[in-house]
């Protein structure tokens, strides 16, 4: 049952709106360090020079996509067990088994709520302090 406060985020998304509105919720809910980046590529560049607990990436950006991301994630030894939530408009049961196959921890689909975003957390971490 860990604290929000005690856990790190890196929200990946290339649009600035939505790496806001993650922000906002986590903020929200206690976390109270939280990094940002516009693509995959710089998300894992944060990721290597210090560590996060806790991705929440957008599937769809340019240099390297969200099923990019994840891959490199899983297969660095470093960081592979940081817990990764893929954040998509699209739903699709294909796009959804590939992130899963890759190692996922839990998908949310925008738009989202505070409690969704808590509950998608919880699932991974159990129940926010």
């Amino acid at each position: 049952m860990p604290a929000p406060s005690s856990l790190t985020c890196l929200v990946v998304d290339d649009q600035q709106t939505m790496r806001s509105l993650v922000r906002s919720g986590l903020q929200q809910l206690g976390f109270r360090t939280i990094y940002e980046a516009p693509d995959g590529e710089e998300g894992l560049r944060h990721m290597l020079a210090r560590p996060i607990h806790l991705v929440i990436s957008d599937y769809n950006m340019p240099k390297l996509d969200g099923l990019g991301l994840l891959r490199a994630i899983r297969s660095h030894p470093p960081i592979q067990k940081t817990a990764f939530i893929m954040l998509t408009g699209r739903a699709d049961k294909e796009l959804v088994q590939r992130a899963v196959q890759f190692g996922v921890n839990n998908y949310l689909v925008k738009p989202f709520t505070v409690g969704t975003l808590k509950e998608k957390i919880e699932a991974i971490f159990g129940v926010l302090a």
